[in-house]
Formats: structure tokens, sequence, C-alpha cells
């Protein structure tokens, strides 16, 4: 017999994970996600991040040498991607391509949209 796991009654273990995106340039990618997202930006050497004023985050770290993923071939897996929700598709295509973005050839939906952010990380616009 096995002892059972332990566990915590009514308790979280952690609360929202920070999400660290690797990248060339992070205050790049943060001037980029902090308009996106209307987040604040802070920038150090090497490291940046968005928070939100309710506390989310999502912080950028220079790597070197980086290489973009190749989405959706697997040669150079995305590893993670970022889903946000937009209310009219055409009117958020229109912001991110004027702040860096790049419309993905392959669009395998209708209710979201594929791009790379300045860096080469696929992230989708999504109405639902």
């Amino acid at each position: 017999m096995s002892a059972a796991p332990p566990s915590v009654a009514c308790m979280a273990i952690a609360r929202f994970p920070g999400i660290i995106i690797d990248c060339p340039d992070p205050a790049v990618l943060a001037t980029f996600y902090g308009a996106l997202l209307d987040w604040k930006v802070e920038v150090s050497p090497d490291w940046a991040e968005v928070r939100a004023e309710y506390g989310d985050r999502i912080s950028f770290q220079q790597v070197e040498p980086y290489t973009p993923p190749i989405w959706p071939d697997q040669d150079v897996p995305q590893q993670l991607h970022l889903d946000v929700i937009v209310d009219d598709l055409d009117t958020a295509e229109a912001a991110v391509l004027g702040l860096g973005a790049t419309k993905h050839d392959n669009q395998p939906g209708t209710s979201f949209r594929v791009f790379l952010d300045p860096a080469g990380h696929p992230f989708c616009l999504c109405v639902d």
C-alpha cells in the first residue's frame, strides 16, 4: 500500500505563473506586447517585462544566439504561443501590424488569426 500524496485543502499551491519568453532583444518585445495589451513596460539589461495593473505579467529574456521558431513546421518548434482575445479581428490585425507583427501565411482557422511578433514567436488574435 502506497502513501497518499500530500494535499493542501482549499489552498492553491501557487499563483499565476510568470511566463518568460526567450528573444534577441527584450526591450523590443516588451514594447510590442505592452502596446498590444496596454500593460506597463519595464526594461533592464538582458530582461524586460510587461505587467497588467492587476498583477499578471509576461517577461522577456535575452538569449544569444537566438533562433526564432518556424511554425507550423517543427524543425524549430514554437515551444509556446500566446492567444489574445480581441473584439474585432480586422481592427486588431491592423493594430498589431502597425506595432511590427507579421501576419503568417498559414491561417488554419476562421475565429482566430496567426501572427509573428518582432522576434518571430507565433501568437493568435482570437474572437472567442
